[in-house]
């Protein structure tokens, strides 16, 4: 690992001797990374909700077999998801270029220890964060009205559903996953790899599949929550505030396991 560490930051130097420093150095480039690592992970489950009872052996891994979104809805989230990137996170990147000096690109990679301890100190710092967020839009009615009731229009998530939020919270999310890495003095490498894994662990909570494979089967002892959970809390609002781990709504009495009685 830590030689692909190494050919990561001799492709770096590479992309900045083909003259692509300043885009890397921009504010723009997390933007232009998140945003397409978002629709090209959501692309897979859009492939099996597309295919559904065609496709069987994905259909057995559907937490809600008999609820599928329609095209319709399908258009509405994408719809919602690029109107709020064109009109308030672009935007929003623009001022921050016009304001903020352009980083310099670190000449070394960061150790591997250094970058996973990084991502997973984001990570559960973001879990706090949006815990405390997403359990006042729950329990304050008018936050919930003005802001976060159009990401509850669906009681059975699906991928394109992750992003379809109102402005106000999706720019909260932004802030706080642009902010969190610069509070830790992450590495940029450290940075970028956080927040691709960031958009698809929040595309996995919400994809509506609970595979072999998904996070919360591969993290041991319930640590962490996963599709499952997640499903609950678009069926129980209530429970499962948390965006990624259990332990603050284990904490906090808002914890709520999957069983197949939940699904109506």
């Amino acid at each position: 690992m830590n030689n692909l560490l190494t050919c990561c930051t001799q492709l770096s130097l590479e992309t900045t001797q083909l003259n692509y420093r300043d885009y890397l150095r921009s504010p723009l480039f997390p933007v232009v990374l998140t945003v397409s690592s978002y629709f090209v992970l959501c692309l897979p489950f859009l492939v099996c909700d597309i295919m559904g009872e065609r496709w069987t052996w994905v259909q057995q891994f559907k937490i809600q077999p008999s609820r599928r979104p329609t095209a319709s809805t399908l258009l509405h989230c994408a719809g919602v998801t690029l109107y709020n990137h064109v009109f308030l996170v672009l935007p929003a990147s623009v001022a921050q270029w016009a304001w903020r000096p352009p980083v310099d690109l670190p000449d070394q990679a960061p150790a591997l220890l250094e970058l996973i301890g990084g991502v997973i100190c984001n990570l559960l710092l973001f879990d706090f964060q949006y815990f405390i967020w997403h359990l006042l839009h729950h329990r304050i009615r008018w936050l919930y009205v003005t802001f976060h009731a159009i990401h509850h229009n669906y009681s059975s998530p699906f991928a394109l559903a992750t992003q379809c939020l109102g402005g106000w919270e999706l720019v909260t999310v932004g802030f706080w996953t642009t902010l969190n890495p610069v509070i830790l003095r992450c590495h940029l490498l450290t940075t970028w790899t956080f927040m691709v894994l960031h958009v698809y662990v929040s595309i996995e909570d919400h994809c509506g599949y609970d595979f072999p494979w998904s996070t919360s089967r591969l993290i041991p002892f319930g640590i962490y929550g996963g599709p499952s959970k997640h499903d609950v809390h678009h069926q129980k609002p209530n429970t499962n505030f948390a965006p990624h781990f259990s332990h603050w709504d284990k904490i906090f009495g808002t914890h709520a396991e999957f069983s197949f009685s939940t699904v109506k």
